[in-house]
């Protein structure tokens, strides 16, 4: 018998050969988004240096401003900022980004190769997950310059911070990719994403006191994570007897995850019932 060419079998073994698993391209999908965002030097300050400007901002203006119970207005504003941080590298980011990806067809030429579509997905959760730890780190270390945020002093509290970061952070990556379906362009993604989220930061405790903001706006922001995010995070940050300072009266540690659970398996839903590859003038 005549053997075959070795190009031949070369290509054959090739052709039939396995591609890499979910998970083994969504690890690469991870770097790939990295490189990409990094590359947007404008987007990258943005992104990471407005929260912390505005913490620098309302730290020095409210500076030395006591709140009662042991703690001061600016320590208030710090842990919730880095909620709003949280929801801004998630929710906000994700909303806007994919929007235009899909608007420039980027969407669409992925959906036509042999990637899986869930690869796409974890690689744009990975960058979330990054660049929120890196956001919420800055937001602590200028926390701690400008308002003399204090770290939490037990292992209790440093379990509250991990949960809520972690249910947090899914919950409103999760809204945001089921929001990036709502733009009709890219250009009028950034209108549409963060109008809301502005609002939402308004009535959840990001920049004014949740016990200042009026009753009906306060029903309306306890539908929302944001507002049980920074709940959360106060819980860490301020002593125990600021929690008197809560409509409740407490921490409501227990409802805090019941709500960021049911908004994650909401955003699942969402996601899958709304999510587009494609600009509805492709169909």
């Amino acid at each position: 018998m005549t053997a075959q060419p070795a190009a031949a079998t070369g290509t054959r073994r090739a052709a039939g050969a396995a591609l890499p698993g979910v998970w083994r391209i969504g690890m690469a999908r991870v770097g790939v988004e990295l490189r990409a965002f990094f590359r947007e030097k404008q987007a990258v300050v943005f992104v990471f240096s407005l929260p912390a400007v505005l913490l620098v901002l309302l730290g020095s203006i409210f500076r030395g401003l006591a709140a009662g119970h042991g703690f001061s207005v600016g320590e208030l504003f710090a842990a919730g900022l880095i909620g709003g941080g949280i929801m801004s590298t998630s929710f906000q980011y994700l909303g806007i980004s994919i929007a235009t990806e899909r608007e420039l067809g980027l969407l669409k030429r992925l959906r036509g190769t042999p990637m899986p579509g869930a690869a796409y997905f974890i690689g744009k959760t990975g960058l979330v997950l990054i660049s929120t730890i890196a956001e919420t780190a800055i937001l602590v270390v200028v926390g701690m310059l400008v308002d003399h945020l204090r770290l939490p002093a037990s292992a209790g509290r440093w379990w509250t911070f991990a949960w809520v970061f972690v249910l947090g952070t899914i919950a409103c990556t999760l809204l945001g990719i089921a929001a990036s379906s709502v733009p009709r362009s890219a250009r009028s993604a950034t209108a549409v994403i963060t109008l809301p989220f502005v609002v939402l930061q308004f009535i959840s405790g990001v920049y004014v006191p949740f016990t200042l903001v009026p009753p009906w706006l306060r029903d309306i922001g306890s539908i929302f994570p944001l507002k049980w995010i920074c709940q959360g995070l106060r819980s860490v940050f301020l002593p125990a007897q600021a929690a008197s300072l809560e409509p409740a009266g407490t921490w409501e540690h227990g409802r805090i995850a019941l709500v960021l659970t049911a908004w994650i398996a909401a955003g699942l839903v969402l996601c899958l019932t709304t999510f587009r590859w494609q600009r509805q003038s492709d169909r």
